[in-house]
């Protein structure tokens, strides 16, 4: 799909979005809520053969189709997770696991966000990237119900409140806010 596509039908271009992150060959990152997988291919590609990408979402469906994209694409580097991110171990993943996660367009579906931010906070390496992408209206109901709509000053407060690092804000388009967070080092003692 060209640049222009992701545009006009998706607003973004998640080539542009995972630039901005700290994704690397061989890391290993969890896409939580993948959804239609909008991020998926490219995540897969960017950490290449060497690396994962736990692909986790609770319909079971969407996992089907994105593994079936995948597989004509001929990437083997993805695991399909069903997975719930509300409770604790809900991703299936072992703790410390993923080096980054991508949230993307979940944040304002989460019920219970203090369960969904210890998993993952569970699951993250100390240092892991947290990227999270929303909504920023509900542009006539075009995006979530406008009650759902969780700011990006709610998310900063939320993931701080949790331990996170504010790290960046990411470029993502005129309908979404973007945000990198990390999960800090242990001090090290002298």
């Amino acid at each position: 799909m060209s640049l222009s596509v992701y545009n006009r039908v998706m607003f973004t271009d998640p080539i542009s979005v995972l630039n901005q992150l700290h994704i690397t060959p061989g890391m290993k990152v969890a896409e939580c809520g993948a959804g239609s997988g909008f991020y998926t291919i490219p995540l897969a590609r960017f950490v290449g053969e060497k690396g994962r990408v736990a692909v986790i979402d609770i319909q079971q469906p969407l996992l089907d189709r994105i593994k079936t994209h995948a597989q004509r694409e001929g990437l083997t580097n993805l695991d399909y997770i069903h997975g719930d991110l509300e409770v604790k171990e809900g991703t299936h993943l072992r703790e410390g696991w993923a080096q980054a996660v991508i949230i993307s367009n979940v944040l304002f579906q989460i019920d219970n966000k203090s369960g969904f931010l210890s998993e993952i906070w569970r699951i993250g390496t100390p240092g892991c990237a947290v990227a999270v992408i929303d909504w920023t209206d509900s542009f006539s109901g075009m995006g979530p119900l406008e009650q759902h709509i969780v700011t990006e000053d709610a998310a900063r407060r939320l993931f701080e409140s949790k331990g996170f690092v504010y790290d960046k804000k990411v470029t993502v388009g005129d309908h979404h806010w973007g945000a990198l967070f990390t999960k800090p080092k242990p001090a090290q003692r002298s």
